[in-house]
C-alpha cells in the first residue's frame, strides 16, 4: 500500500469515527485519530460491554414481567431490583393494601427463588423464626427443623409487630447470612434477601426496630398511593376478581447463578474518585450537622456505593454519576439517621434533612 492510500484510509476511519461518536474536546479527537479507544460515557452508552448489556436486558425483562400484575410503583421496584443487585435487604413502610406483600411475591418468582413469608406477631419467639432441634425417638437424636427464614426471598410481616427478643434474632442472619443455634452455625442457601413490612400509622401493639436492625437494612422505601390513572387501570385489570390476572403465568427471568454473576456485574460498574470522596462528606455531614442526633455509619456509606452503581446499570450505563448517589442517598439514610431533640419537636421531616445535607456538598465535576 503506498503513501496516498494510507492516508485516504486515515481519513475515511476518521469519518467514521466522528460519525458515531461527536467528541467533546480536541483531545479526544486526537485520540480518535491515533486509534485509540474513546472510553467516553457517550460511547459507552451506544456500545455497552456485553456482560452490562445482559444485565440491562435481565433487568428490563423482569420489570416487564412484574408489570404483567403490578400497575404503577416504578420506583419501588427499581430499587427493590438494586437492593437485590447489591445483596442487601429492603423495609418496606406503607399503608396496607398499596401491594407490598404483592411486590415481594413477583420478585420471588421473576428470580426462579423460593418464597417464604412469616408473620411477626407479639407471641413470636425466635425459635419460630430460625428454627428449632426436635428429638428423634427413632434414633434418640435431635434433627434440626429449619424454620421459614431458610427462604431465598423472605417476607416478613409487620415486622414491628415483635417484641426485641424475636429482633435480635434477625441480627446474625441478615448480617452474615447465617444462624448459630446450639453451638451449630448453619449456612443460608444464596440468594437470602429479606422484605420486611411496617405500618406507619398504627402504632398500638408495635415496638421500634432497634437501630442495629434498621442499620442491616439497605433501603427503607416508602410505597405511595397510585395515581388516578394507575387507580384506573387496577379497577379495570381486576375487576372480575383478584384471579383474573394470574400470578402463576409469570415466568422466571433468571436463575439463582445468573443473579451471582449479575450482581458481580453491578460491583464492577466504574465509580470515580471524586465521587466516592463525593459520598464520604455526604456521610461525615450527617455526622458533624446539628440538625441529627445519630449520623449515618460506614455500612451506610458502604451501602451508598453500591447502591449507586445498581442504580447506573438500571439506566443502562456502565459508570456512575452524581445523580445516581443522589437517587439513592435518601432510601439509604433515611431510617439510619435520627433527629436532634429540636428538630424532632418542630416536626421536621428526616427526608428533608438528607436533601439539605446533600446540597450542601459540592458536586464534583
Amino acid at each position: 500500500m503506498n503513501e496516498e492510500e494510507k492516508k485516504n484510509n486515515e481519513h475515511k476511519s476518521d469519518d467514521s469515527a466522528e460519525n458515531r461518536v461527536k467528541p467533546s474536546t480536541a483531545r479526544q479527537k486526537d485520540r480518535e485519530r491515533e486509534g485509540t479507544q474513546d472510553t467516553s460515557p457517550e460511547k459507552s452508552i451506544e456500545n455497552p460491554e456485553p456482560g452490562q448489556e445482559k444485565l440491562r436486558k435481565a433487568i428490563e425483562q423482569m420489570k416487564a414481567e412484574i408489570s404483567k400484575v403490578l400497575i404503577g410503583q416504578e420506583k419501588t421496584v427499581d430499587l427493590l431490583l438494586a437492593a437485590i443487585l447489591t445483596n442487601g435487604h429492603v423495609l418496606l413502610e406503607g399503608v396496607p393494601g398499596i401491594a407490598k406483600t404483592l411486590m415481594a411475591r413477583l420478585m420471588a418468582q421473576t428470580l426462579d427463588a423460593e418464597f417464604s413469608r412469616i408473620q411477626f406477631t407479639p407471641d413470636l419467639m425466635p425459635a419460630d423464626v430460625l428454627g428449632t432441634n426436635v428429638y428423634n425417638m427413632k434414633n434418640s437424636t435431635f434433627d434440626f427443623n429449619p424454620g421459614p427464614i431458610f427462604g431465598n426471598i423472605v417476607l416478613i410481616d409487620e415486622i414491628n409487630r415483635s417484641p426485641a427478643k424475636t429482633q435480635a434474632a434477625l441480627f446474625e442472619v441478615m448480617e452474615e447470612r447465617q444462624i448459630t443455634t446450639d453451638g451449630i452455625t448453619r449456612k443460608l442457601d444464596f440468594p437470602f434477601f429479606v422484605i420486611a413490612t411496617q405500618n406507619p400509622i398504627e402504632q398500638e401493639g408495635t415496638y421500634r426496630l432497634p437501630e442495629a436492625q434498621l442499620d442491616r437494612f439497605t433501603f427503607r422505601l416508602r410505597p405511595e398511593y397510585p395515581t388516578y390513572d394507575e387507580e384506573v387501570q387496577i379497577l379495570e385489570r381486576f375487576q372480575n376478581g383478584p384471579e383474573s390476572v394470574s400470578r402463576d403465568d409469570l415466568k422466571p427471568i433468571i436463575s439463582k447463578s445468573e443473579l451471582k454473576k449479575l450482581q458481580q456485574l453491578v460491583f464492577e460498574v466504574h465509580i470515580e474518585k471524586s465521587l466516592i470522596e463525593y459520598i464520604a462528606k455526604i456521610i461525615q455531614h450527617t455526622r458533624d450537622t446539628g440538625d441529627l442526633f445519630l449520623g449515618a455509619s460506614p455500612r451506610a456509606s458502604l451501602a451508598l456505593v453500591h447502591t449507586s452503581k445498581a442504580v447506573a446499570a438500571l439506566q443502562g450505563r456502565n459508570f456512575v454519576i452524581p445523580d445516581d448517589i443522589k437517587f439513592a442517598a435518601v432510601p439509604v439514610l433515611n431510617h439510619r439517621l435520627i433527629l436532634s431533640p429540636d428538630k424532632e419537636v418542630t416536626g421536621t421531616n428526616i427526608d428533608e434533612v438528607i436533601m439539605s445535607i446533600i446540597n450542601q456538598v459540592e458536586v464534583p465535576r
